[in-house]
């Protein structure tokens, strides 16, 4: 599933080459999660601005004509082409401008193009009400996690996940940031001490900007929008490393499984 990092360097591998490009057409595959909410003739014409990301959503602003707000879902990826290649099974959306074609491709068809007059206008702000903040804004840190995670009952690595608090720790990046910071996994969220809130902040950012850098994890398919494939997970500490050595101490990587997710930790290296 592409997370914040993945998210975060597709917008970085087309938004430059597609700001001020005009829409020439406009081409809807098969139905993906939402509708797109718009006649897709009234886009025609609409110069692309600055495009934005907000956790894992991607927001094209089409100046008077609104917004597209795109996410990849489970399974999607952009491409951004300077040819028109023929829509394969996969591809359910494709934006022609008169500088490349955006495609999305999506075989599960968890993702979704939704237009929206404006971020704050529906449905786009009740899509994006209640995410937290992101990692790198400022305000984020253990302050601010420590007071977040008050009186939560649920695991720590759950209250992760939830991205009301903070967006962009999915899976691996909350397994590797808890094992950076030395906190078990399975801690009830609302124990973590304040000195430990600092760690775990610090952590977050630290995994999230290190993945930024390697383009972000391709474990099966995720590739930029120009078919460039991640390379975090050749750093990754413990994800996908069970029965492994711990790379601190030597102790065998577990692997458990919470809300249905794997989680991966050192038994010996990451205290509750």
């Amino acid at each position: 599933m592409p997370e914040l990092p993945e998210v975060e360097v597709t917008r970085r591998s087309f938004a430059a080459a597609i700001e001020g490009a005009r829409v020439t057409g406009l081409r809807l595959g098969k139905p993906l999660r939402w509708p797109l909410g718009v006649d897709p003739e009234t886009l025609l014409g609409a110069r692309v601005g600055a495009v934005q990301r907000r956790g894992k959503y991607l927001w094209l602003p089409l100046g008077a004509a609104g917004g597209l707000l795109m996410h990849l879902g489970m399974s999607g990826s952009l491409a951004f082409l300077d040819t028109t290649p023929a829509s394969g099974a996969h591809d359910h959306f494709d934006l022609h401008t008169d500088r490349g074609l955006l495609r999305l491709t999506d075989p599960r068809r968890f993702g979704a193009v939704v237009w929206g007059a404006a971020l704050e206008a529906e449905p786009v702000a009740t899509l994006l009400a209640g995410l937290g903040l992101e990692p790198f804004d400022e305000r984020f840190d253990g302050l601010h996690l420590h007071a977040a995670l008050s009186g939560r009952r649920v695991a720590i690595k759950q209250a992760l996940l939830a991205g009301d608090i903070v967006v962009g720790a999915g899976n691996i990046y909350a397994c590797e940031a808890l094992f950076m910071a030395g906190i078990d996994p399975r801690l009830a969220a609302g124990k973590l001490s304040r000195p430990r809130a600092d760690k775990l902040a610090l952590a977050v950012r630290t995994v999230l900007g290190r993945a930024l850098e390697a383009g972000g994890t391709t474990l099966r398919d995720f590739r930029d929008a120009h078919g460039v494939a991640g390379s975090f997970q050749m750093q990754a500490q413990v994800y996908g490393r069970e029965g492994e050595s711990c790379r601190r101490c030597g102790t065998a990587i577990r692997r458990i499984v919470q809300g249905q997710r794997s989680t991966f930790f050192c038994p010996s290296c990451q205290k509750r």
